[in-house]
């Protein structure tokens, strides 16, 4: 992502989540294999009218754009879908999905299968978003906490680099560590950060209803680790797992210490250590065979803000 230094003076948060993009995000984690999502996909039920998205959203989420418009609710963002010109339509369709008699319909403007993808649409929002509404505010929520204290502690590079792991500045250029090869400006238009709560794959790139460029990144805290428990704010910004391992690590630990001390998996402790490194909570220090993790200072910092009831305990640092 290549910036100017206007581009990066008009660098901002989403106000909300976008209900439509979050449901296509959740319909291609649905068909994916992330762990973190395993349970939550074994207890979703689509409605027989909602398996039709299936034939349009991959688990890659490279569906039809015009599907999953930035919008601020359900209706506003279904007449947008229905309103999407007959050429973007097919085009869109041509390139993103596979030919099926329905896809031919959408494609030739054909009213009942229009009507076909309003229903699907909507029954996939009140099965999926709908009863969620509240947790998925919540990793909205917890995710714009934590980068605005970055950006107020490393500024709006460190806030930028970290949205996804490996990610890295050459100059005023973003790379970011994907297998292929595209390149994206703002030129002049802006950037807007929206984290989506049911995405843990590359960061996406679209259009913000306002015209600046979106960039659409895995939250912080996905939803199945989402905790709106009040009296625990560090668990709910982090996820309760993520949150004892910021805990533990105010000494050195390994990967395999942690995961004995916690209960869970060597493969899991590696994987939450990764997001915490990206988020410059945590650094990783590798001594001959030994993977050896030590939170960050900005890290206490973190976790002194965030005393629980039951005594999380406050660190001295200079």
């Amino acid at each position: 992502m290549r910036f100017t230094a206007e581009d990066l003076l008009r660098v901002r948060f989403a106000e909300r989540p976008a209900p439509l993009l979050e449901l296509g995000m959740a319909i291609a984690t649905y068909q994916g294999d992330d762990a973190v999502f395993a349970r939550w996909a074994r207890r979703i039920r689509l409605p027989r009218e909602a398996l039709a998205l299936l034939e349009l959203i991959p688990p890659n989420a490279a569906g039809p754009l015009f599907l999953d418009p930035f919008s601020e609710g359900l209706e506003d963002g279904l007449n947008t879908v229905l309103s999407t010109p007959t050429d973007y339509a097919r085009a869109e369709l041509v390139r993103a999905s596979r030919p099926t008699l329905w896809t031919r319909g959408l494609a030739a403007r054909d009213g009942d299968a229009w009507r076909t993808l309003e229903a699907a649409l909507r029954g996939a929002y009140d099965a999926v978003i709908a009863p969620d509404r509240q947790r998925i505010r919540g990793s909205f929520d917890a995710d714009l906490a934590w980068r605005r204290m970055l950006l107020a502690e490393r500024g709006v590079g460190a806030a930028l680099a970290g949205v996804y792991p490996g990610s890295h500045w050459t100059g005023t250029t973003l790379e970011v560590d994907v297998p292929d090869d595209t390149e994206h400006a703002p030129a002049g238009r802006g950037l807007t950060l929206l984290p989506s709560a049911f995405w843990t794959g590359r960061p996406m790139i679209g259009t913000h209803s306002d015209g600046s460029m979106l960039l659409l990144y895995p939250a912080l805290t996905p939803l199945p680790l989402v905790d709106t428990s009040p009296a625990d704010p560090l668990g709910a910004l982090l996820g309760r797992t993520r949150a004892a391992i910021l805990e533990l690590l105010v000494e050195h630990r390994t990967t395999s210490e942690l995961a004995a001390e916690l209960g869970i998996s060597a493969a899991s402790a590696s994987a939450h250590t990764k997001t915490l490194r990206a988020a410059g909570l945590v650094v990783t220090r590798r001594t001959g065979k030994a993977v050896s993790h030590v939170a960050t200072p900005l890290g206490l910092r973190l976790l002194n803000a965030a005393p629980t009831p039951g005594g999380r305990r406050g660190v001295g640092f200079s």
